[in-house]
């Protein structure tokens, strides 16, 4: 099974008048704008997502909605609350038990959950964590064997923002 780990685009700013509380915080115009650019980047790079699975949060559906109109994908995208930023990577892995069936899915969330899963999945249960920087709209690629093994797993790649944006 590939995961595709993508963080949000630019949200407007946490005390932005406009943005009424965290979990309906949009993302802004140049984020909208960016992440138009990276769904470009995405669509170029021909995976095949069997599903796209996003936080509940507005900036989070709003980025995984822009990424699925570029894929003519709107009617895979799902809503797992296990990807809202106060969840936690057991609560993440057994939800993904109900999609074990499927080759290649894409998890729009958010940061420190995003990292923190990366680390999980790649050091296991060690007491090692590894630092990764998940810049709002980079996306990588880890292969797990299954949900119910989930590491050590695989990574292949890790793009920036930048990196997607230059590819579309």
């Amino acid at each position: 099974m590939n995961l595709y780990l993508m963080r949000h685009g630019i949200a407007l700013e946490r005390n932005d008048p406009s943005a009424l509380d965290d979990d309906r915080r949009p993302l802004s115009p140049k984020g909208e704008k960016r992440t138009r650019k990276i769904a470009k980047g995405i669509q170029r790079l021909d995976i095949p997502f069997d599903v796209l699975l996003t936080s509940p949060l507005a900036r989070a559906r709003q980025t995984v909605d822009i990424v699925a109109t570029a894929l003519g994908a709107e009617a895979r995208v799902e809503e797992i609350a296990s990807l809202a930023p106060n969840s936690g990577f057991a609560h993440l892995i057994a939800d993904l038990g109900r999609y074990r069936d499927r080759k290649h899915l894409l998890l729009v969330s958010h940061e420190p959950l995003l990292s923190g899963t990366l680390s999980s999945l790649l050091a296991g249960d060690s007491a090692t964590h590894l630092d990764f920087e998940f810049r709002k709209g980079a996306l990588c690629r880890i292969e797990i064997d299954s949900p119910s093994r989930p590491h050590p797993g695989k990574l292949h790649w890790f793009l920036t923002p930048k990196q997607l944006r230059l590819l579309g």
